[in-house]
């Protein structure tokens, strides 16, 4: 009999997260809830958690100071909750690193399909590509594939799985414009909408903790219109 996946939620409402654990229990995970942000923030980074729901509106300490505080010590999967689906929150969320959002208006069925999809990321990372290396280098950016863990420089660097994702396959094709069509493809564990630009969002951040200048990038190309590209150091990109 497998292990329940650990689930920490982290909201006011009492009344929902009744319904969320009723829901999610029968169906293999362990969820625990916590009502207030500092609460939330201490107990996601005192225990080991398969991932966080984290509502966006919390007493105390609200949600985005929440996932930040996490992003600073942790790459633990993060579904975010907005009140309204207000786009601000879900920019806000996704350049702070959460992997996926919902409004409130969610479906228990949509719940579950969005945190399967990030725990099936964490698990089991991007579909493997016949013949490719556990370990891909660029410069001082090392990649270890098989164990889903990055080093610049020697220092470890702290990755959403979504933004592990978009690393691999963007320095597994170093030198090569990748749109985000391929991207989406690559990494998708549901629909994307067909104008979200989440990508361009998880990029900016990845470029953030890669310490890349966009105007003299080392890693990182945007070419407008096309899409983005790991530079070769050794070729002509």
């Amino acid at each position: 009999m497998s292990t329940p996946s650990r689930i920490l939620l982290i909201d006011d409402d009492r009344k929902l997260c009744r319904l969320v654990r009723d829901y999610l229990s029968p169906l293999g995970y362990a969820v625990e809830s916590v009502h207030d942000g500092v609460e939330g923030a201490k107990l996601a980074l005192a225990e080991k958690w398969d991932a966080v729901i984290l509502d966006v509106m919390l007493p105390g300490l609200d949600g985005l100071e929440v996932l930040r505080r996490l992003r600073q010590e942790s790459g633990i999967p993060v579904l975010m909750l907005t009140a309204r689906g207000d786009e601000a929150d879900r920019i806000v969320g996704l350049e702070l690193g959460a992997d996926d959002y919902l409004p409130k208006t969610f479906s228990p069925r949509e719940l579950l399909a969005r945190l399967r999809a990030v725990l099936r990321r964490v698990r089991t990372g991007a579909l493997p590509v016949a013949g490719t290396a556990s370990w891909i280098q660029v410069r001082d950016l090392k990649i270890n594939v098989d164990a889903r863990s990055a080093t610049l420089a020697g220092e470890p660097l702290v990755l959403t799985p979504v933004e592990f994702e978009l690393l691999v396959a963007l320095a597994r094709a170093k030198g090569r414009v990748k749109t985000r069509e391929q991207l989406v493809d690559e990494i998708r564990d549901r629909e994307y909408e067909v104008f979200d630009r989440s990508v361009d969002v998880h990029i900016s951040s990845l470029r953030r903790k890669l310490k890349d200048d966009a105007r003299e990038p080392r890693y990182l190309r945007t070419l407008r219109a096309a899409g983005y590209m790991m530079i070769d150091p050794e070729g002509r990109a």
